[in-house]
């Protein structure tokens, strides 16, 4: 049995994997594989060192950070997230990028669930933690980030979430896993 839990015969098996771009953030690469009934087929696989995320409540809301996202060619709120460097730890990075994006730190990180965020054709794996007593820290955008950190009730999320202005799965998740928390108290 292989990782599809089937007869290894559901395997795709790479006959050549070609390179077509290498960028600071992905890369895309082109692999021939052997379907299970012998036929060959090409994938279109985008590379990604994967990411974490984090919900972090803040006298009982939800901070968030607004920013502009050209692939969307719109505004989007989200929860402070960011890649991985390299083989760090998602918990390093999410306690950083948490302080880089808001300016908060949290005595303590939960890992809440990782996911693959789109598995037909990229490898990026987004982490994301809940964090509880969050303190001051000092806020540390990127030279290139241009973003806004705001503080918001479920009421807010839940109408962002209707209106569009959050419609990134992370986010989505981050805020039923709050109505969750705030309904049963566990998370």
């Amino acid at each position: 049995m292989d990782s599809c839990g089937k007869p290894h015969i559901w395997r795709e098996e790479t006959i050549s994997s070609e390179p077509i771009f290498q960028g600071k953030i992905i890369s895309l690469q082109v692999d021939t594989v052997t379907l299970a009934d012998g036929r060959s087929a090409t994938r279109e696989i985008v590379r990604h060192p994967g990411a974490a995320a984090v919900v972090a409540l803040l006298d009982g809301k939800l901070l968030v950070v607004e920013q502009f996202r050209k692939p969307l060619e719109k505004c989007q709120i989200e929860i402070p997230a960011g890649k991985l460097d390299g083989d760090e730890d998602p918990l390093v990075a999410a306690a950083r990028e948490l302080e880089e994006e808001t300016g908060y730190k949290a005595k303590e990180l939960k890992l809440l669930n990782a996911f693959y965020t789109s598995p037909g054709f990229a490898d990026e794996k987004l982490y994301v933690y809940w964090a509880t007593e969050l303190e001051p820290g000092e806020q540390q955008l990127d030279e290139d980030e241009d973003i806004q950190v705001e503080a918001i009730t479920l009421e807010q999320a839940e109408a962002y979430i209707a209106e569009g202005r959050i419609s990134d799965a992370k986010t989505i998740l981050a805020v039923y896993a709050w109505k969750l928390h705030q309904l049963t108290g566990s998370i």
